[in-house]
């Protein structure tokens, strides 16, 4: 039983409110409708396309917090970020990313991905990548979005170093895991 326009668009500002990630695709599928028809939607509600609310998403909830990177020198959009504990970022892999034979994702983005997310975790004015234990475990094709989550596990007064585990996910499939030992300035207070 197709839904009015009306219900419709309720449920879709509903959906993208708790799912600000969804993509049109997925809508549509959700929806039982066409893809044009999301578009349509999205316009009449003044709903921004996905890039655009992953970039505000990113911007509103990043404003002076990464303080070991620059924003433009991160690889992803950062869209969560607790310093010294956890972080979230999506890279869109786009033709410029993959292999013109295959479409398949060139290895170095996905870890500047991660790199980058192991990094900006760092609450420190100065983190580098020391060590990375990295392994590939599906690949990544052009069009698919790739969700990094870092977390803190452990941190090393001793040697001024802290351990940061990365693993990448397309549709909840783990394609990437990484162990980054990362060297700092100085160490977080204890608290």
């Amino acid at each position: 039983m197709r839904r009015s326009k009306r219900d419709r668009q309720q449920l879709l500002l509903e959906t993208i409110h708790d799912t600000p990630f969804i993509t049109d695709e997925e809508l549509a599928d959700r929806f039982d409708v066409s893809i044009q028809t999301i578009r349509l939607d999205r316009l009449e509600l003044s709903i921004p396309e996905l890039r655009e609310r992953i970039r505000s998403v990113a911007q509103a909830s990043l404003e002076d917090e990464v303080r070991s990177l620059p924003p433009e020198e991160i690889i992803g959009d950062i869209i969560d970020l607790e310093l010294d504990r956890s972080a979230i970022s999506i890279f869109e892999v786009k033709r410029e990313h993959v292999f013109r034979r295959n479409q398949i994702a060139r290895g170095h983005h996905l870890f500047a991905q991660a790199n980058s997310l192991a990094v900006a975790v760092i609450d420190d004015e100065l983190a580098l990548t020391a060590k990375a234990d990295i392994r590939f475990t599906n690949q990544v094709m052009e069009g698919e979005r790739v969700v990094a989550k870092a977390r803190v596990s452990s941190v090393n007064p001793e040697n001024g170093r802290t351990a940061v585990l990365v693993n990448s996910y397309v549709d909840n499939e783990l394609v990437f895991s990484g162990e980054f030992e990362m060297y700092r300035s100085n160490q977080p207070e204890k608290g």
